[in-house]
């Protein structure tokens, strides 16, 4: 039974599709929407996602109607796990903090703007990143080294970003999108490219709820402690 449910494969256009893939691809699109909304569930559903589109995205290894191995995107629902696991922990501390402070409807983060002092290694990581993983991606004979490195890269940044309560996650997640999408449907995996450009749609509103929230919260973040960027994280 384990053994069909993990190889249950169904076929559009004349295309096998994996049920894991469309079914971890839901997992990652309802984290998504629980981020927008700031619920601390999103991060444990996204966990289930990742552990299931690891195994979609190593075609050769675990034999997927694709067949190739997508190093990048397999590698960073592995980074998802862990900077998943600290965001979970991260948000739900500060929602015991403000039911402890009294505020029974405590949000799990404030969102704000990373600014300046956060720009800087963001942007210095997405470079080295991107160049440093195309490398290892092209010796491993990854498909689409470049696209791959920087997917997984700027996810990486985006789930991190996430965690901290930085609006420029969102961003970070549209320009991940773009090169996503291409990738994965020249790769042949159909459904996470569609899904790709659903996150694209969710993405984009909560860049907007998010944006709006901080508007309504404009000195909330001044009591936030100041953290630096963990690469290691």
């Amino acid at each position: 039974m384990l053994s069909w449910l993990f190889d249950a494969t169904l076929t559009i256009a004349g295309h096998d599709i994996l049920w894991r893939e469309i079914v971890g691809n839901g997992f990652g699109l309802a984290s998504a929407i629980g981020g927008m909304r700031r619920q601390v569930w999103a991060w444990p559903v996204g966990i289930v996602g990742n552990v299931l589109l690891f195994t979609v995205f190593l075609g050769g290894v675990f034999d997927t109607p694709q067949a190739k191995d997508l190093y990048g995107q397999a590698g960073r629902q592995v980074f998802f796990i862990v900077v998943s696991v600290y965001g979970w922990v991260r948000w739900r501390q500060a929602r015991a903090d403000g039911r402890a402070h009294g505020d029974a409807h405590a949000a799990a983060v404030v969102p704000h703007w990373a600014g300046p002092r956060g720009w800087v290694p963001i942007g210095t990581v997405a470079v080295v990143g991107t160049v440093v993983f195309a490398q290892i991606f092209r010796a491993l004979d990854s498909y689409g080294p470049w696209a791959d490195a920087w997917i997984f890269t700027g996810s990486f940044l985006a789930t991190y970003g996430m965690a901290r309560g930085w609006i420029e996650f969102w961003l970070i997640w549209i320009a991940v999108d773009a090169v996503g999408v291409p990738l994965l449907f020249r790769a042949g995996y159909y459904p996470s490219a569609v899904l790709y450009i659903v996150y694209a749609a969710v993405v984009l509103w909560g860049f907007v709820v998010w944006w709006r929230q901080r508007d309504r919260n404009p000195d909330a973040v001044k009591d936030l402690p100041e953290q630096p960027l963990l690469l290691a994280e």
